[in-house]
């Protein structure tokens, strides 16, 4: 399924990604307060979330337009039989209506034209349903990010994270069908292989969108600070930040 961000290319090397902060996942899967919540994991990419979401026994259907990116996540969670993969995208998912307690969105939601996101997610959760989007933020103070963020900005003055990084609350309370959304934050801390990393930053498509042809060279010049830090394995600190919501009372 052909959507505006066609994430094929980076497929291979997105499940290198951290994982996101267990307190977060606990949170979020106790919002229904049901045992073994049925749970939309729309943008399920490679199964990131996905992965946590069924570990805590959650019945999941995953939801995933990309076909590269999808094999990996079925594959990922093929042991598991909590875990269904559909095709379709977060506006049009094909799922059925009022058939789950929560709509999640692992480093998804900023891909989606969001209030149609939010439209769909009303249609398919309960009146007592709730919805959680959520990403992993590097934290750009520690001293390694610090001189890759540099980096990136010498060669792309306006580098730009969009709306991944920004406060989601006010376009879910202005939806009128979720609220109040309530931030969700926890740190991680992402233990891994320097080539793994560097083979993750091959993944990044914010960064891929914006460099351009320049994003060989960027990714280089990351390997090289890396290397030249001397970690084996690299200690990467991420804040995993969200919002949940619940649905609204139709008035």
């Amino acid at each position: 399924m052909k959507t505006r961000w066609d994430y094929t290319e980076l497929a291979e090397t997105y499940s290198l990604r951290p994982r996101y902060a267990d307190a977060a996942v606990d949170r979020i899967v106790a919002l229904p307060d049901r045992p073994r919540p049925s749970v939309a994991d729309l943008g399920a990419g490679t199964g990131h979330l996905t992965l946590d979401l069924a570990a805590r026994g959650c019945l999941v259907d995953a939801v995933e337009p990309n076909a590269a990116m999808a094999s990996i996540g079925r594959r990922r969670t093929a042991h598991l039989g909590e875990v269904r993969w559909f095709t379709g995208t977060g506006e049009e998912t094909g799922l059925a209506t009022g058939a789950y307690d929560l709509v999640t969105y692992g480093s998804s939601f900023n891909t989606m034209d969001r209030e149609a996101a939010l439209r769909e997610a009303a249609r398919l959760v309960g009146p007592r349903g709730h919805i959680a989007c959520v990403w992993n933020h590097r934290d750009l103070s520690d001293p390694l990010q610090t001189e890759i963020e540099c980096l990136i900005r010498s060669r792309i003055p306006e580098y730009d994270y969009g709306s991944r990084r920004e406060d989601q609350a006010p376009v879910i309370d202005a939806s009128g069908l979720f609220g109040p959304a309530e931030p969700v934050s926890a740190q991680v801390w992402h233990r891994v292989r320097p080539k793994d990393w560097i083979a993750a930053w091959r993944s990044h498509g914010t960064l891929r969108r914006q460099a351009g042809p320049l994003f060989d060279e960027l990714v280089d010049g990351i390997q090289g600070l890396v290397e030249a830090s001397e970690q084996s394995p690299v200690l990467v600190p991420y804040l995993t930040v969200g919002w949940v919501a619940p649905r609204r009372e139709a008035t």
